[in-house]
């Protein structure tokens, strides 16, 4: 909690040196968090080049908005939620484009998998099962509905709490506690048959 809010005041000095004038802070400002935006657009739009505009258009929002941040919540949940609002806009336009488009390649759409399995997804110990494992459980993440899925990179992957998911999403402390357990109990649907016959006897899931 104390390195929690000793990294807090740091940003907010930080912040202020930036909306003086003291721009060339703002990479600083944005390092520790570029992995964990990056992740998080990828996971939702499957595709690094998609991913990568995102993630600069939020950063490039983020500073331009920067003057208008209050320290009402962290500024790490902040930029997520910039950050998730553009990767929705991108989802958005890439649906118009299917339906206006037919030079769309089906073996490109969605063949990009973020790293983003936690210890209890990384086993069985042989490397052949684990990469089974991995791509089983990022094809059921990315099938997802989109509310659900957002909520559980939040949560379960970034591992923000359920206030910070609250702010980021702009939805309440109730909603996020419903549409992670809906998340996490359709991904266990899902997921149950096929990893029960890799190892019947593990405990797959740490919230069942």
């Amino acid at each position: 909690m104390i390195a929690d809010k000793t990294q807090v005041t740091e940003e907010a000095e930080v912040i202020a040196a930036i909306v003086r004038g003291e721009t060339h802070l703002f990479h600083d400002l944005i390092r520790r968090h570029e992995r964990s935006v990056y992740v998080m657009v990828l996971s939702l739009l499957q595709n690094e080049a998609d991913a990568e505009d995102a993630a600069q258009e939020a950063f490039l929002k983020a500073f331009r908005n920067l003057s208008k941040f209050r320290a009402e919540s962290k500024f790490s949940t902040w930029l997520i939620s910039i950050a998730l609002n553009e990767a929705r806009s991108k989802l958005r336009q890439k649906k118009t484009m299917k339906t206006e488009s037919l030079d769309v390649d089906s073996d490109e759409e969605g063949h990009v998998s973020p790293a983003i399995l936690r210890d209890w997804r990384e086993v069985p110990s042989e490397a052949l099962e684990r990469k089974e494992v991995r791509e089983m459980i990022q094809r059921a993440v990315s099938d997802l509905p989109e509310i659900y899925r957002e909520i559980f990179l939040l949560r379960d992957v970034e591992e923000l709490s359920v206030n910070e998911s609250a702010a980021a999403l702009d939805i309440s402390v109730a909603s996020v506690k419903v549409r992670l357990h809906r998340a996490r109990m359709l991904l266990q649907k899902t997921l149950a048959p096929q990893l029960k016959q890799i190892d019947p006897k593990r405990r797959w899931f740490p919230w069942s």
